[in-house]
């Protein structure tokens, strides 16, 4: 393996600039840029520049700076993400699986569902999108349908969808029939 050079000390200052820099390229929760932080940290840690203690408190501070002014917020980041995930076709119940893998907190994912069920997307609704994304259902090549109907549930039910939901979406004739 050829010589890397060792990364830099995790400076707080250095530490705050990685997190403006991650937060100019990807949306984040503030439990999402503190793990991107502390892999830095535990990266300067192993090659030995760095000790674990005062860069994770430093990790801590740049995170508390940028809540502060607002650089961070992780509800308005859960309202965007999980308005993503429905257009995407997901379920509510995926949505929040989603939101709290991204370290948002239970506050913050029930307002954001809550926002979404204000929009008018529901299960229903985003069954439809599904199914027209992976082409189930009544998208499917009506000479196939019949064949693959088990298919498109187990499709339907892997993504989150109740039984009953995705039996209403995949033996649908028109998309339209279906009541959301």
């Amino acid at each position: 393996m050829a010589n890397r050079r060792p990364p830099p000390v995790p400076t707080p200052e250095r530490l705050e600039k990685a997190a403006l820099r991650y937060l100019e390229r990807y949306a984040a929760s503030a439990e999402g840029v503190r793990r991107v932080l502390t892999r830095s940290v535990e990266r300067a840690v192993r090659a030995g520049v760095a000790e674990r203690e005062p860069a994770l408190a430093a990790v801590d501070s740049v995170v508390a700076r940028l809540l502060d002014r607002r650089l961070l917020d992780d509800r308005r980041f859960a309202e965007g993400r999980a308005a993503s995930l429905a257009r995407k076709g997901l379920p509510r119940v995926r949505i929040a699986q989603r939101l709290q893998m991204s370290g948002v907190g239970a506050d913050d994912v029930a307002g954001a569902l809550e926002e979404l069920a204000e929009s008018g997307i529901d299960d229903p609704a985003a069954a439809v999108l599904f199914a027209r994304r992976k082409r189930l259902g009544p998208f499917a090549d009506p000479s196939r349908r019949a064949a693959l109907r088990e298919r498109h549930l187990a499709t339907m039910a892997r993504a989150g969808f109740s039984l009953d939901l995705a039996r209403r979406v995949v033996d649908a004739e028109n998309p339209d029939e279906i009541e959301t």
